[in-house]
């Protein structure tokens, strides 16, 4: 199974800039996207081959997620069950016979943290609906979580610690977040790699200087490590201030919880 997940930082954009060039020389069998930044009807997007699925923001031009799957799930959930996190597009769950695939976009803490306090009571719902997933099947989650986990995951942690995505207190929720079960498929694999990011600033030419952050992640139910073989950050594809990440799983049969 081969998973694609790119906030693209507005569709339209990013169609403007070779999206569907990359969609199709990806031909992953899960391609999912953040910050769609439309409604629908905005554009007839064409994913020939793909259900389509949608959870957009109720302000327009902002956040959003997409999922276009090869494959029809069983069954499709729009958030995280929470009602003090509905509206802004955040999250999709596809539900299959062997495991639950979610597409998040994890909200950003702004500048001077300002949204901190939102941002934590997030965290702590979205962790305990994927626990309540895990507890039924394996899950994988992809997207944007907005969060360097720790200092290799960016290019200057010393002058960016306590910023929005460095602050102690978001990697401290990611850290809980892996030690309820669940494995960061790309640090699993490369654990010492450097410089190795998925999002730049378009300012002061950071990605021609690849100062970077690796906020992007696909994270899954430890019982599926066996099952991966491969978690790849595609640097070179352009589009977006963030490029693709991809995951490619085994057709093992997960072990049950």
């Amino acid at each position: 199974m081969k998973l694609i997940s790119w906030n693209v930082n507005g569709l339209r954009a990013c169609i403007k800039k070779g999206f569907y060039d990359y969609f199709q020389e990806a031909d992953a069998d899960l391609f999912c996207l953040q910050e769609t930044k439309m409604q629908p009807g905005q554009a007839e997007i064409e994913t020939p081959g793909y259900f389509q699925f949608w959870n957009s923001a109720e302000k327009k031009g902002y956040s959003g997620t997409a999922v276009f799957s090869k494959r029809e799930p069983l069954a499709v959930t729009y958030d995280i069950g929470d009602p003090a996190h509905v509206g802004e597009g955040r999250a999709i769950t596809l539900e299959f016979p062997e495991l639950y695939l979610v597409t998040v976009y994890t909200p950003n803490s702004q500048d001077g943290l300002a949204r901190l306090p939102y941002r934590m009571e997030w965290e702590d719902a979205f962790r305990a609906y994927l626990q309540g997933l895990d507890a039924r099947k394996p899950v994988v989650v992809c997207g944007d979580m907005n969060v360097a986990h720790e200092e290799i995951d960016l290019k200057n942690p010393k002058a960016n610690r306590g910023n929005a995505g460095f602050s102690d207190e978001e990697r401290a929720k990611m850290t809980q977040l892996l030690s309820a079960g669940f494995t960061d498929t790309f640090r699993y694999l490369y654990p010492d790699l450097t410089g190795a990011y998925s999002w730049w600033s378009y300012r002061f030419k950071a990605r021609e200087k690849n100062a970077g952050w690796r906020i992007d992640y696909f994270l899954v139910s430890d019982r599926l490590r066996g099952q991966i073989e491969r978690a790849e950050i595609f640097s070179d594809i352009q589009g977006s201030d963030h490029c693709p990440v991809g995951l490619v799983l085994s057709d093992g049969t997960p072990v049950s919880k």
